[in-house]
């Protein structure tokens, strides 16, 4: 059975359509038909970090494709749901729109929000009524409720800490911070000479992460963008390591670490001049 496609592609309803036949048991894709919400979750979550490749990248060729990728991932799940009863595509847009309406009273009511600080602030406070309105809770709602614990560990730990921060549990000053940085540093150093293959070293090491992510906090940088620009800075100076071994007819496994970290240095100091 072949099915035909929609005549009108650019329309939210063709891609509907499309993710319909997809998932029709006579002439659809088997390999679609196979999968349910826990087997496309990770495809979720792939092609949303590959959105924020590309505005990294700054590719906005690029982004078009892979925010219709993301599209498509949301039409997927709401697909399944449909056929299990759950929900419709339509109910999404129509609990969304709503949603963005009822936390927006400053766009579309006359409640006075200035700053995006305030913003944020409001929003939160309007999503812990929202949850106590939803009964989701039998105990009051605690300050670091509902952070999802999929969320990348380093997002999520600055989101823990700016939600303990607007309580008031918070260092005043970034010294502080820097103080506990080296505090946990000792302390992993010490569990690192005691044994190096204690569970210890783990959890102190995950506790130097963690203030890691509190001084970027303090300091007002996006500490995941600052960890993907020293990735980003990595690969391009190991890609000059291998480049100029290239040159001289070798691969990184023929070298060895004085001649690599030496090639290393010479593009390390090429960006310095260049920064200068």
């Amino acid at each position: 059975m072949t099915i035909k496609p929609p005549q009108n592609l650019s329309s939210i309803d063709a891609l509907l359509e499309i993710m319909r036949a997809l998932r029709n048991p006579e002439g659809g894709c088997p390999w679609d038909l196979e999968q349910n919400f826990d087997t496309i979750a990770p495809y979720t979550l792939e092609e949303a970090y590959e959105v924020a490749d590309t505005i990294e990248r700054k590719d906005f060729g690029a982004l078009k494709d892979e925010l219709g990728d993301l599209l498509f991932q949301v039409v997927y799940h709401a697909q399944m749901a449909s056929e299990d009863g759950l929900f419709s595509f339509e109910d999404v847009v129509e609990n969304v729109c709503e949603k963005m309406v009822r936390r927006h009273p400053h766009v579309f009511g006359s409640a006075e929000i200035k700053t995006a600080e305030g913003q944020t602030h409001a929003w939160e406070e309007m999503k812990a009524r929202e949850r106590a309105a939803r009964g989701e809770a039998a105990r009051p709602a605690r300050t670091l409720d509902n952070l999802p614990v999929a969320l990348p560990a380093l997002v999520r730990a600055i989101k823990l800490q700016r939600r303990a921060a607007r309580v008031g549990f918070d260092w005043p000053d970034t010294s502080q911070v820097i103080d506990k940085l080296n505090e946990e540093m000792l302390e992993l150093a010490e569990e690192i000479r005691a044994d190096k293959n204690s569970p210890k070293v783990k959890e102190e090491f995950g506790d130097l992460l963690f203030v890691y992510a509190n001084l970027a906090r303090h300091l007002g940088i996006d500490a995941e963008e600052a960890l993907r620009l020293a990735n980003a800075k990595f690969v391009r100076r190991f890609e000059y390591v291998e480049d100029r071994l290239g040159e001289m007819n070798k691969r990184p496994e023929e070298s060895n670490l004085e001649e690599m970290d030496s090639l290393w240095n010479e593009i390390r100091s090429a960006d310095k001049e260049t920064t200068t």
